[in-house]
């Protein structure tokens, strides 16, 4: 058996090894989720809350070793990752309440008839995780799934393995019993194995688009198991009609939009779309602001407002989609540089694409911004629609009246005014639409894809009488 190693992106230095898991080792993995399944589901709700909290509690406790080993992983300040940390552990609660509010038990009698709602859980969840948030976004779906009384297979992403090995040993700290959270780690021949195993009733992904699709295409067989897909997006933010006093606070939220975790954030800016008459005033304020950002590794000091991208293939990929960019006849006005060769440092870009057609309706992720300028409201709300994504997008300035029209036209999960693009609420629906996302939205609704509704009509005593149609 041939072993996993992730390594730092800073330095190349290894950080975790282990043995990737074959198809037997997912099969066994799937085998015991199975037998452990009816006891977990049989254990009282409030009983497996216990566990949940605990679990928050272990992360609370040890929420810098968590941090630590994000940004060892990923590369990301640990400024960032603490952060991180404090939204898993915050997930607990946020779950017992969505699963209390959306898909508890309902009883409404009347009559002597009872009408029952209530939720069972699917039997064993695979969970595929990715890596710019290794542990937040696989928990946003462990956690409320476990609490519906599913068990889950977990396969994290091969660049953060110690991420979820450090998450495992937190939850079997807390309780959780055997065979109800396994983690079998490996690469993508692992997750192949994982995402087609039969013994699976269903699978909860997060990642690119174009995984998504072909796990789209593969379920489209097994009707009968749950598929929830959380992918990317070229996500717009368009500013229109902002007063003086609000360019400042307007290209603070422009860069971190764009740039926040190196453009790492499914719901990250990908397009500017700006009003041309303030092009003057704002371009040279995002150039500045960006040669002031500080691109370096997690523990720095100062510290960074980014670090690299997760690792050279993805430096690479973000190079190549520049370059494309650049032969259409993209205008760099701030050129993605990549200071050290082998190691994913990449400075922050920002691309003029005005009157540039064919750009590639693409999600580049890492720290690019593309700006589109325009003179008329309804052709800017047209370009950021001009998109097969639909995940998040943002408007700065304006009017009450024209957010409205940029909200009721424009398709996304996510729409923002006067706020980043990757601003989310916990307390609300994350979820997108088109290559975004198959109508299975996370966070606060993640209790929606983790249970399927029972519904009945219970009476005391058998009652009924056959009507017309009965010969005497």
């Amino acid at each position: 058996m041939r072993d996993l190693i992730s390594t730092d992106p800073c330095t190349g230095n290894e950080v975790w090894r282990g043995a990737v898991a074959d198809e037997a080792a997912v099969d066994a993995a799937v085998a015991r989720a199975r037998a452990a399944q009816p006891g977990w589901e049989a254990t009282p709700i409030e009983e497996r809350a216990q566990v949940l909290r605990a679990y928050a509690d272990g992360v609370k406790a040890r929420a810098e070793d968590v941090a630590r080993i994000i940004s060892r992983e990923t590369g990301k300040p640990f400024w960032e990752t603490k952060t991180e940390a404090a939204s898993v552990a915050a997930k607990v609660d946020i779950s017992i309440k969505a699963q209390a509010e959306r898909t508890g038990e309902t009883l409404v009698d009347a009559n002597g008839l009872t009408q029952a709602l209530r939720h069972r859980p699917h039997g064993v969840l695979a969970v595929l995780g990715p890596y710019n948030f290794p542990a937040h976004l696989p928990n946003g779906h462990i956690v409320p799934a476990l609490l519906a009384g599913n068990t889950i297979v977990f396969k994290p992403s091969e660049l953060a393995p110690g991420v979820a090995q450090l998450t495992g040993e937190l939850w079997r700290e807390a309780g959780l019993p055997e065979g109800v959270l396994e983690i079998v780690q490996g690469d993508g021949e692992t997750g192949k194995a994982l995402a087609g195993h039969q013994g699976t009733d269903g699978l909860l992904f997060t990642g690119s688009s174009t995984t998504g699709k072909a796990l789209a295409r593969q379920f489209a067989e097994t009707p009968g198991r749950i598929l929830a897909l959380e992918m990317g997006g070229n996500n717009p933010l368009l500013v229109w009609d902002l007063a003086e006093g609000d360019i400042d606070a307007a290209v603070a939220i422009i860069v971190q939009s764009a740039y926040l975790s190196a453009g790492q954030r499914c719901t990250c800016a990908r397009r500017l779309i700006l009003q041309d008459s303030l092009a003057d005033a704002l371009i040279p304020r995002i150039e500045a602001t960006l040669d002031s950002l500080i691109v370096g590794a997690p523990f720095d000091d100062p510290e960074p407002f980014m670090g690299p991208v997760v690792d050279n293939r993805a430096a690479d990929k973000v190079q190549a989609q520049v370059a494309d960019l650049l032969g259409l006849g993209g205008r760099p006005l701030r050129a993605l540089q990549r200071p050290q060769a082998d190691r994913p440092y990449l400075t922050p870009a920002l691309i003029d694409m005005t009157g540039i057609e064919g750009a590639p309706d693409e999600e580049i992720f890492g720290p690019v911004l593309q700006i589109w300028r325009e003179s008329d409201f309804d052709a800017a709300i047209a370009r950021a629609n001009a998109t097969r994504f639909g995940l998040s997008a943002a408007m700065l300035g304006g009017t009450r009246a024209q957010f409205d029209q940029f909200r009721s036209r424009t398709r996304a999960g996510v729409i923002n005014w006067n706020r980043p693009t990757n601003g989310a609420s916990s307390a609300l629906p994350f979820g997108g639409t088109g290559n975004s996302g198959n109508h299975r939205p996370s966070a606060y609704y993640a209790a929606d894809y983790c249970a399927f509704p029972v519904a009945g009509m219970e009476a005391p005593a058998i009652e009924g009488a056959l009507g017309v149609g009965i010969r005497a």
